[in-house]
């Protein structure tokens, strides 16, 4: 097998390489953040050979370009790995190459370190410093097991007080799950509600207000984007 790819023709208008990465991780659903390290990682990669196009590298220069990173780049194991994926998605569902055998990289090290775990009066003595939103939300962090990003995507219709549960949606791997709501947070919830809901209303009478809709669903479902709906906060305070 030879060492390069043979270089595909770009038909005019045919959109650019990395116009055709983000367009294949959207197919597949990928997060936004993940595409948008993907192409961060293509782009480096071709920066780093000169801007020479992938089609024209194989398995040589990627081998050289992931050990560029752990050498001088210094970066970790698992930016290393992320890397490696982006490139390698690259040529899968981008190029539909195969690259060759990607062998010999340095690999970067994965240091093991002991957990820092706070005791119960330490959070406590952190949480005093924040002051809101963030509180609140370093609290759901705390007392639901939440990732950063997930408490702060959280929508009205993935609370539920009278479970006492919290819906994560699209969370890491794209995957949804369930876990609880403090009852110790559901007043603070509420009033936090009351103010969102208020800058809503605002920002409906302004032309404004609608949200991001995955999944075409801004089509399938017309004037969702705009909605507020929550069945149990309706019940529990009369102003949904």
């Amino acid at each position: 097998m030879s060492d390069r790819l043979s270089r595909p023709e770009h038909p005019p208008g045919e959109p650019k390489l990395l116009d055709r990465l983000r367009a294949a991780c959207r197919v597949r659903h990928y997060s936004l953040r993940t595409e948008d390290a993907y192409h961060d990682w293509v782009r480096r990669f071709i920066l780093f050979h000169g801007k020479r196009h992938p089609a024209d590298m194989a398995a040589a220069e990627i081998t050289a370009f992931l050990t560029h990173l752990a050498v001088d780049g210094g970066v970790g194991a698992s930016t290393q790995n992320q890397a490696y994926s982006g490139i390698l998605f690259l040529y899968r569902h981008v190029l539909r190459a195969d690259p060759g055998v990607i062998a010999g990289v340095v690999r970067a090290h994965r240091p093991k370190r002991l957990p820092v775990v706070l005791t119960r009066p330490e959070v406590r003595l952190v949480l005093r410093q924040l002051d809101d939103p963030y509180r609140l939300v370093a609290h759901l962090l705390y007392g639901s097991g939440l990732r950063l990003l997930e408490a702060l995507r959280l929508r009205v219709k993935d609370l539920d007080f009278a479970r006492r549960e919290l819906m994560v949606r699209e969370g890491k791997g794209n995957k949804d799950r369930v876990t609880m709501l403090p009852a110790s947070l559901e007043p603070e919830l509420l009033r936090h509600l009351d103010g969102v809901r208020r800058v809503h209303e605002k920002d409906l009478a302004a032309g404004g207000g609608a949200v991001y809709l995955p999944a075409a669903l801004d089509r399938k479902l017309a004037g969702a984007a705009v909605e507020w709906k929550v069945a149990v906060y309706s019940v529990r305070t009369g102003t949904a």
